[in-house]
């Protein structure tokens, strides 16, 4: 069965951007940076990968999932033209048609998807309040943990009770940078 890994990025206080819904105060330079255009090159942006001359090999993921804050936050019409994009929005909205836009249950989306033939992975790109929807659809959790404070944000899940789950953590990795990336699957 197809998996949902959430891979984002991370404030040590728990944000996943600005309450503006910005992230440009998470580095984008330093040693993690190669590392992700090395092992996980599929969650670069089709733009970004051309500017670097890099191409994604979908070894990871085939499709991505964003909420439309998220989506919207990048300013590309069709941010991951490599992978089978959805957008989920409660209006609609004009999207490429390379996009699909849909106003449907995410849990119902991404069961369906799970289900799919093949083994391609699922990519939960963003933001809190679908990642907060989709918690106990996630199969694993990779956090780049970044070395700022935002102080206040977008929260890693948000709208949800306290509910406390346990993980298992399966891979940490430091960075001269600063930023850790802990990886964790339910435990």
């Amino acid at each position: 069965m197809r998996a949902l890994t959430y891979f984002v990025a991370v404030s040590l206080d728990g944000c996943i951007a600005a309450p503006d819904g910005t992230f440009d105060a998470f580095p984008v330079q330093g040693d993690h940076i190669d590392w992700i255009f090395r092992e996980w090159v599929d969650t670069l942006p089709t733009p970004g990968l051309e500017m670097l001359g890099l191409k994604a090999d979908n070894s990871r993921f085939d499709t991505v999932l964003m909420g439309w804050n998220t989506y919207a936050a990048g300013g590309v019409a069709s941010p991951y033209q490599h992978l089978r994009q959805h957008v989920f929005s409660r209006r609609a909205r004009d999207v490429p048609d390379d996009i699909t836009l849909t106003d449907r249950d995410p849990v119902e989306v991404v069961r369906e998807l799970k289900a799919e033939p093949g083994d391609g992975g699922i990519w939960l790109c963003g933001g809190g309040q679908l990642a907060g929807r989709l918690l106990d659809e996630i199969d694993r959790f990779v956090f780049k943990v970044n070395p700022l404070l935002l102080g206040s944000g977008v929260p890693l899940f948000a709208g949800r009770d306290y509910d406390p789950r346990t993980l298992t953590r399966v891979a940490s990795r430091p960075f001269e940078s600063g930023v850790v990336v802990n990886e964790y699957v339910r435990g």
